[in-house]
């Protein structure tokens, strides 16, 4: 049949369908990008929520180990930093003057070099042993530091922390004899929690009154804490629900992340960080290869939902199209839910299910608006922050 000259015309005149724009040319990848609105749009919610609700913001630098972000924070009203390694505390001191240490400083050798943190950093340290007390206040003793110490109460996460009120109490006392250790309060992580943010008000009331009952318990034994220190991303937005509590300490809330979004702690357009990844091959009917694996994106499953069965993240243009399985550097997409099909060359954005661990895993992260790479900064605080000593070559050879 011939065509008619209505059907000609819509053929010659039609709108060319705009080429995909490739996305930050100027990188090599995989690499981790974030998005510059969306990363200040999260820093000043967070803000806003603390002096809404009167609590001190102290945010977690584990999620991204960067002396210019938490800068940024401290800029907007937190009162200081979490940080989790010696390292992390000595890297942050460059942006801090009020430092918690939320790790117990287990060891002669990591006491002494928490203790010899700069003298304007006003430090803090959240631990749950007598052995850790006594390794801290014989490096303080050394160095005539004051050191604040929260004693870790165990509410449900089993980690770190005492379960037994009672001997979370003997230890506060032990710490008020362990000059010049300072008994400031205790500290909790609700990181048991991590259902939907609509599925969380069950655990939420256990949490509410196992923490009321340690704090009367406190105060009975004249030992009333002036920080009750806790808080998490998951859990972040209900934290004034919670009695006496004076700070939180949530980290990803900075860039979030696919588990974050998953659970409704977060929507989907507030995931700040992706990483970056360039799809390589196509030869496999119903997948797509991309050049970011477990080196890239880590290799922890989709906590508080599907777990591995979910795949280890998902497109943010996508989000139906997840990474279904990883090897070091190859990164597998599950295409059979989605009509888009990629060409080789052409490049994506990964939402990783867990941040923390893709920061980690890089030198270097990358800020963005829109598509023009704006920035980059270092993650300073990754690693141990170790140098190699004679010891150690002598063992190597």
């Amino acid at each position: 049949m011939e065509e008619s000259e209505s059907s000609t015309k819509r053929v010659l005149f039609a709108t060319p369908t705009p080429p995909v724009p490739e996305l930050f040319p100027e990188l090599e990848t995989p690499v981790p990008v974030v998005d510059l609105d969306r990363l200040e749009r999260n820093l000043d919610r967070a803000a806003r929520y603390a002096t809404e609700h009167q609590l001190a913001l102290r945010p977690h630098i584990k999620t991204h180990k960067a002396p210019r972000l938490a800068a940024e924070q401290l800029r907007r009203g937190a009162v200081g930093l979490t940080c989790a390694t010696p390292h992390e505390a000595e890297v942050m001191s460059e942006v801090a003057d009020d430092i918690l240490l939320a790790y117990p400083p287990v060891g002669a050798l990591r006491a002494r070099r928490i203790a010899a943190l700069p003298e304007h950093v006003r430090l803090t340290v959240a631990l749950d042993s007598a052995t850790a007390v006594d390794d801290l206040a014989t490096a303080a003793r050394a160095v005539e530091r004051e050191i604040q110490v929260y004693v870790e109460l165990d509410l449900g996460m089993h980690r770190v922390g005492l379960p037994v009120v009672d001997d979370a109490i003997t230890l506060a006392r032990k710490i008020r004899e362990a000059a010049p250790l300072r008994f400031g309060g205790i500290a909790f992580y609700p990181g048991h929690i991590r259902e939907s943010v609509d599925s969380q008000d069950a655990k939420l009331e256990t949490l509410r009154s196992s923490l009321a009952e340690a704090l009367s318990r406190f105060d009975r034994a004249g030992l009333t804490p002036r920080a009750v220190s806790g808080g998490s991303t998951p859990t972040m937005w209900r934290t004034h629900e919670l009695p006496r509590v004076t700070e939180f300490r949530p980290g990803t809330y900075i860039f979030n992340d696919r588990s974050t979004a998953e659970i409704g702690a977060c929507e989907w357009n507030d995931c700040a960080l992706t990483v970056l990844a360039t799809v390589v091959s196509t030869a496999v009917p119903g997948q797509a290869v991309i050049d970011a694996g477990s080196k890239a994106l880590g290799r922890e499953p989709l906590r508080g939902a599907g777990g591995a069965d979910e795949g280890f993240g998902s497109l943010l243009e996508h989000p139906e199209v997840v990474v279904k399985g990883m090897s070091e550097e190859h990164g597998l997409l599950d295409l059979s839910r989605t009509a888009w099909r990629p060409a080789v060359g052409e490049r994506v954005r990964v939402v990783p299910n867990h941040v923390c661990i893709v920061v980690h895993l890089n030198d270097v992260v990358f800020g963005a608006r829109g598509l023009a790479v704006e920035t980059s900064w270092p993650v300073a605080a990754r690693g141990r922050g170790y140098t190699a000593s004679l010891g150690t070559a002598a063992t190597i050879a």
